[in-house]
């Protein structure tokens, strides 16, 4: 049996809980995002 694990629902699913207990930090998740799906598209496979 081979499970995937798809990382980007889960990263999706917890910046949007902590966008909502905490909305200062949407700018902080935003950007963070951002940044390490280009660092993937950079030096991915």
């Amino acid at each position: 049996m081979n499970i995937g694990l798809h990382l980007t629902p889960i990263v999706s699913l917890i910046a949007g809980v902590l966008i909502l207990a905490i909305p200062r930090l949407l700018n902080y998740i935003i950007a963070l995002y951002l940044i390490v799906i280009g660092l993937i598209g950079l030096f991915g496979k």
